[in-house]
């Protein structure tokens, strides 16, 4: 008897988190087969635009659509199948039908986006970053030079061997006139699932080559900025090195502006180079999944990629290191001056203290002077009290005359003047 476990809540995500595993996964494939790939760059709302794009045509086509989570999709339509894959950046729309591969080679043969309603594709959301047409045929008839005679430049031809050798993949990465790249696939030996990993391989190579190299006019643009900058930098470290007092404010003022530019840029572009990088690396992978062995007078896709994209690779790397060492470079000079700033600050300050501090001195030297008169004023208004108090006791029998009186009570006014004074002076600097 089977029991049921009862389980805590469950995360939001683990369902979705679970299912990634088995997200796009690739279909079985069989020659021959004609297929176009469409990748088209897309921001937020026009990814999900796409998917409200797709939803119409399988309405049209009596289909339910994709849900509001929905990032995959694969379906058969009446005269061909679709895949439909969302991404980060672009959104892919991969179009499949059989076709007769009798005489390929002697004629342009028909692409799988022919099949494909063309008002419906004419309003796909997004801007058309990439599109190859690829052909897989069964094995090969022909010598290679026959068969892609009208579907390939012999000029600039790349082929291998892939799949440990059963199988061959040719293409020229060539934008043709229709404005699509194209590959041709003999699948030979493969077996439908392999052959439909490997069809999603070589769809991914040529999508994340286009996808990494939008690093690449963001890197030029960069250099000029980043040039720029170094220049002004180094312009400004011997400013600085040469700065007078007065002018190290102006000087600040002027690296802070350069760093705020700086740091603009790097925000900017920092995540096309980082995405690039990571597009770079997926390109790598999927290469060397393909299985690659060389044909005897034809460069390999790897070797290919490997020296044509080498340049526009290390242009975005050298750009990063450029913009992460101007970085550096700018907040240890700010740090640089700004402490000679504090430094003349605290230097001024001291300076303020050290006034401060005589002026409190000469406050109370004064104060001191004026405490002195303030007892002699006092003293003499108070024996002036007594010199008259003196005399009306003189008439009454007081034996001494008022002026001896008053010269007695001098020494006595004055000290009880003074005492007072000093008690209140303690008094108010004591709290």
């Amino acid at each position: 008897m089977q029991t049921t476990s009862r389980l805590p809540p469950a995360h939001p995500q683990r369902t979705a988190l679970h299912n990634e595993i088995h997200a796009r996964p690739p279909q079985e494939l069989s020659a021959p087969l004609a297929i176009s790939h469409v990748v088209m760059a897309c921001d937020a709302d026009q990814r999900i635009a796409s998917r409200e794009h797709l939803a119409a045509l399988l309405r049209d086509h009596h289909l339910p659509g994709p849900d509001a989570a929905s990032t995959h999709l694969r379906t058969e339509l009446a005269r061909f199948g679709l895949r439909w894959e969302m991404h980060t950046e672009f959104v892919t729309w991969t179009f499949l039908r059989p076709f007769d591969a009798t005489g390929f080679g002697e004629r342009n043969p028909d692409a799988a986006i022919a099949s494909v309603p063309q008002e419906w594709l004419g309003q796909l959301p997004g801007q058309l970053l990439a599109g190859v047409h690829l052909w897989v045929l069964p094995a090969r008839e022909m010598p290679a030079a026959t068969l892609v005679r009208h579907v390939l430049n012999e000029e600039t031809l790349v082929g291998s061997a892939v799949v440990q050798g059963q199988g061959e993949v040719f293409t020229d990465f060539a934008m043709h006139a229709d404005g699509f790249s194209r590959m041709v696939l003999l699948a030979g030996q493969v077996g439908a699932r392999r052959l439909g990993r490997l069809v999603q391989q070589l769809l991914e190579i040529d999508t994340y080559r286009m996808a990494a190299l939008l690093g690449l006019p963001a890197a030029r643009e960069a250099s000029s900025v980043l040039g720029y900058a170094e220049r002004e930098l180094a312009e400004l470290a011997e400013s600085i090195r040469l700065a007078a007092k007065d002018q190290e404010r102006v000087l600040l003022d002027r690296l802070t502006r350069l760093a705020g530019k700086v740091e603009s840029q790097y925000a900017a572009t920092h995540s096309r180079f980082s995405a690039s990088a990571a597009y770079f690396e997926l390109i790598d992978r999927r290469i060397a999944d393909i299985g690659e062995t060389r044909i005897d007078g034809l460069q390999t896709i790897g070797a290919f990629m490997e020296r044509r994209l080498s340049p526009a690779r290390s242009t975005c790397a050298w750009a990063t290191r450029r913009q992460d060492a101007l970085s550096q470079r700018v907040s240890r000079m700010s740090a640089l001056l700004r402490t000679r700033v504090e430094i003349e600050q605290q230097q001024s300050s001291q300076a303020v203290l050290d006034a401060m501090n005589r002026r409190q001195g000469l406050q109370l030297q004064l104060q001191a002077t004026v405490e002195g008169l303030s007892v002699a004023a006092i003293t003499y208004y108070i024996v002036g009290l007594v010199s008259y108090l003196a005399k009306a006791a003189h008439a009454i029998g007081w034996p001494w005359s008022a002026e001896s009186t008053a010269a007695c009570a001098i020494p006595v006014v004055a000290l009880a003047v003074w005492g007072s004074l000093r008690r209140l002076h303690h008094k108010v600097f004591s709290s």
